[in-house]
Order: C-alpha cells, then sequence, then structure tokens
C-alpha cells in the first residue's frame, strides 16, 4: 500500500519567505494529510529528509529553503549540497524527496525583493505539491507490474 501522507520540511533562514512555499503546497494537498518540520536552515535539511522518508509513512518529503548570496561564496557550496544531500536521501530511501530550495542570485531584503520571493515561493509550492502527487501516482501505477 502506497502511504498517502505527505512531509513538508522548512528551513526557518528567511522563514517570512520560505514559509509561503507552505502556503501553495496545501493549496492542493490537504493540511490533514501533511506533516511539518522545521529546521534551522538548509543544510540542514537533507539528514531529516533522509530520516523522514526511512519511516516508511510518507508518500514524499518536500523541503523549502532559501539559501541567498550574502557576498561570500558559501552559499555556492551550500546551495550544491543541499541539492546534493536531498537527491541521495531520495534514493538511499526509495521515498521521493522534491526541493523548493532556490538560491537568486540578487536577493536584498528589500520590501520589493521580499514580496517577489514570497510570491514565487507560494508558486513553487504549488508546483511541489502537483510534483508530489504525480510521483506518488507513477509508482502506485508500477505496484501491479511489480507483482508480475
Amino acid at each position: 500500500m502506497t502511504p498517502t501522507r505527505f512531509a513538508f520540511v522548512k528551513a526557518q533562514w528567511h522563514a517570512d519567505v520560505v514559509d509561503r512555499a507552505l502556503d501553495g503546497f496545501l493549496q492542493l494537498i490537504p493540511a490533514d494529510q501533511v506533516d511539518v518540520f522545521d529546521v534551522p536552515g538548509a543544510f540542514e535539511m537533507p539528514l531529516l529528509a533522509r530520516d523522514l522518508a526511512a519511516t516508511g509513512r510518507y508518500a514524499a518529503v518536500a523541503c523549502a529553503a532559501l539559501v541567498v548570496d550574502g557576498g561570500i561564496y558559501r552559499h555556492d557550496f551550500v546551495a550544491q549540497a543541499v541539492v546534493d544531500g536531498l537527491m541521495r536521501a531520495g534514493l538511499d530511501t526509495g521515498v521521493p524527496v522534491l526541493s523548493v530550495s532556490l538560491t537568486p542570485h540578487h536577493y536584498q531584503e528589500t520590501p520589493q525583493h521580499t514580496e517577489f520571493f514570497r510570491a514565487h515561493f507560494v508558486q513553487k509550492g504549488r508546483e511541489t505539491a502537483e510534483a508530489a502527487l504525480a510521483i506518488t501516482r507513477a509508482r502506485a501505477a508500477l505496484l501491479p507490474l511489480a507483482a508480475e
């Protein structure tokens, strides 16, 4: 039987922006089917995503973060490590781990940028819900094939 619950992990760095991804996700997947987890930042997401996926309770795990360029190269390394870690979590557990981890090149904490990215995260959260539902359907369709 395929799980019908979803996990949503969100980084608390720039939470005013990142939390909007959950808003978009919940536009398509009912809140009573989603367990929400907060982590300090993007770097902490892959470990928790792997642990959640390994429980077997979730059809998919979605992760959201905003990794900004603070004027040093660290953001590139963090972004790459996060995406690699999320992919590895999914491959290691066999549970889809989806990313709403964005790394804009020129994010500034101005009202205009903040509002733009808040709206963008809603859209990306909705798209991630669409992907979670689609991969869940695709994997459920494989079950009869595996029984043959």
